[in-house]
């Protein structure tokens, strides 16, 4: 079953067109990486999906429901209440955004309680249970700043998964870190992976996406390129913009 569908995607700022009729879906238990330069699409492609961005024209599938859909002219018309889409999905930046007022275990909680009006007490304990998972059970009542970058974003994929989603979305999770700290970032996304938690990685890891992904897209110029299993991507390449493209890229 899709738990994403985008169809026919078109996405213009002013003049320029970022996203030329692009069409992609995603299957429960499926990671899916995209990879491609910068100015490709490929977070623009992240925004629609998340409802961050709203589509020209297209269609926009969660769990076989329509998000949003074309008017007779061709343009696409979103639903007055999208709480119910939202809900699907949690999406992690590379900047981490976390709230710094907030103690790590009030960042994880908050939303479960406010937004889904769930029960405080087992909201805490599931929160409890993902920071053990995370080696971070001894942050709990520390705040963002007094963390490491790493931490920091293992702290809000923890948020993310506190929402229960059906699908995860990681806009370049790694940008903002150094090396070090990346690993220990990766390590968690391939645990998940491993889990068959639904993801949709914009990455510059590329290691890391022939390692972790069912399926890799390469963007450019605002059109999917190439798709396919890591092996067809990375070991057999069909075009030449993708060789070029991993020749530049590849670590």
């Amino acid at each position: 079953m899709n738990v994403l569908k985008m169809t026919n995607v078109k996405k213009s700022f002013g003049d320029l067109e970022v996203l030329k009729d692009i069409s992609v879906s995603v299957d429960k238990g499926e990671v899916v990486s995209i990879i491609g330069p910068s100015g490709s699409g490929k977070s623009t492609l992240l925004r629609c999906a998340t409802l961050l961005e709203q589509m020209d024209s297209g269609e926009l599938w969660y769990m076989g429901e329509k998000a949003a859909g074309n008017d007779e002219e061709g343009h696409t018309v979103y639903p007055r209440d999208l709480n119910q889409f939202r809900r699907c999905f949690g999406l992690v930046f590379q900047n981490f955004n976390l709230f710094p007022h907030y103690t790590v275990l009030k960042n994880l909680t908050d939303a479960p309680v406010s937004v889904l009006k769930r029960n405080p007490a087992e909201v805490k304990d599931e929160a409890m249970a993902l920071l053990r998972k995370m080696g971070l059970e001894d942050k709990a009542d520390a705040y963002p700043c007094q963390l490491s970058g790493g931490q920091q974003q293992r702290v809000s994929i923890v948020r993310a998964l506190a929402m229960k989603p059906e699908i995860l979305f990681f806009d370049e999770p790694t940008s903002a870190l150094d090396p070090e700290l990346t690993g220990e970032v990766l390590k968690v996304i391939k645990q998940l992976a491993e889990e068959k938690m639904t993801m949709v990685i914009v990455t510059h890891e590329m290691a890391f996406a022939r390692a972790v992904s069912d399926r890799v897209i390469f963007m450019d110029g605002g059109v999917i390129v190439e798709q396919g299993r890591p092996e067809e991507v990375f070991g057999d390449t069909q075009q030449e913009r993708t060789k070029q493209f991993l020749r530049n890229y590849q670590n």
